[in-house]
């Protein structure tokens, strides 16, 4: 495979620049911690960035597909797919010894360790690197953090978007020369480390908020406006705590606005949050416990308001990562039991032998 030109490295290459990459895309039934992945590809790099080979598989998830209108892929499609479990060697032969490269990171890292923890095994990988922390690192002039942004930057053209094999091989291409100006530029790769799981959440298999149930999907043109039901929630059942403290975790009831592009879609980001137990706001106010935006520096209304309220801010990558682990809303301090008036002892009679005994109620 041809990729794209690149001007020779003047300085030396860095001696601590990694050996090889992983360049991996899965696409997945959701964002939330129950979610699956449907498909995965993997383009092997050496440590200049040239292709040496890739691989793509489909997983059946065992459980509805999810946001079909996205990936396009069906239960039918799905049912006769390997598990996950079926294809996990292969997934780590290809990730072995190198560094996984993927857009927004976070999310790709999170729902292959939980699928390697679900099969009771561990991701052979030890380090990632977020392309979107790259672009940052490089300063390059992109209007926004999406994936298509990042290709037409360096002239990659997009044949499939949301296909995983694709969408690897648009990211392979795109990061080659990120790699080389890195290089040119002295660049420190902003490599994070790829800790295993040791536990995830097996919930239920169950349709989630605006999935089509399986079934349904036999002969069906999807599309984002056939069949997706209104995204009207109900009410967040739980308190607001307050603003989100940096460094901290989040917690069931705080309020979270988003502002700008995401790269991943904006509808499943809200889904997660309120799956979480978090308040999806639709502006910014005093209240707005944290502003989720890729670009704190534009000037959209949320992030002005932001900035005069002092609302916290973060990117899309750490709101990810601040999902994990949510912590729960606070409940009342439980009253201590009070005893209930204890039953006065009837006078001796005829009836004595049928009142009841005396006794003290507890309420609890």
């Amino acid at each position: 495979m041809t990729m794209l030109d690149d001007r020779t490295t003047a300085a030396p290459w860095p001696a601590a620049y990694p050996r090889g990459y992983a360049v991996v895309d899965v696409e997945t039934t959701g964002l939330a911690r129950d979610d699956r992945i449907i498909s995965a590809a993997v383009y092997r790099l050496d440590a200049l960035g040239e292709v040496e080979d890739h691989w793509y598989t489909l997983v059946n998830p065992e459980r509805d597909p999810g946001p079909v209108w996205i990936h396009g892929l069906t239960s039918d499609v799905l049912e006769s797919a390997p598990l996950f479990r079926d294809v996990a060697g292969e997934f780590a032969a290809r990730l072995e010894g190198r560094v996984l490269v993927a857009h927004n990171a976070v999310f790709d890292w999170s729902m292959i360790a939980r699928e390697y923890a679900r099969a009771e095994l561990t991701a052979p990988t030890r380090q990632r690197l977020c392309t979107i922390a790259l672009s940052k690192e490089l300063g390059l002039p992109l209007p926004n953090h999406k994936l298509e942004s990042l290709a037409a930057h360096f002239g990659v053209v997009q044949r499939h978007a949301h296909h995983a094999l694709d969408d690897a091989r648009v990211l392979a291409e795109a990061f080659r020369p990120s790699l080389h100006a890195a290089a040119r530029g002295g660049v420190r790769l902003p490599l994070l480390e790829c800790r295993p799981l040791t536990e995830w959440a097996q919930g239920p298999s169950r349709p989630r908020v605006g999935y089509r149930p399986a079934g349904q999907a036999a002969g069906h043109a999807y599309g984002p406006g056939s069949w997706r039901p209104s995204r009207k929630r109900p009410p967040c059942p739980f308190p607001n705590p307050g603003r989100y403290e940096p460094g901290g975790a989040l917690a069931q009831g705080m309020r979270v606005a988003f502002s700008g592009d995401t790269s991943v879609d904006r509808e499943l980001l809200e889904d997660r949050a309120v799956e979480a137990g978090l308040h999806v706001a639709s502006s910014v106010s005093r209240l707005t416990s944290l502003l989720v935006t890729n670009d704190p520096g534009s000037a959209t209304s949320k992030v002005v308001k932001a900035a005069a309220h002092g609302t916290p801010v973060v990117d899309e990558a750490a709101f990810c990562q601040l999902l994990q682990s949510v912590e729960p809303a606070p409940g009342p301090e439980p009253e201590p039991p009070r005893p209930v008036a204890a039953v006065p002892r009837p006078a001796p009679g005829p009836a004595a032998e049928a009142a009841p005994r005396e006794m003290t109620l507890w309420e609890g």
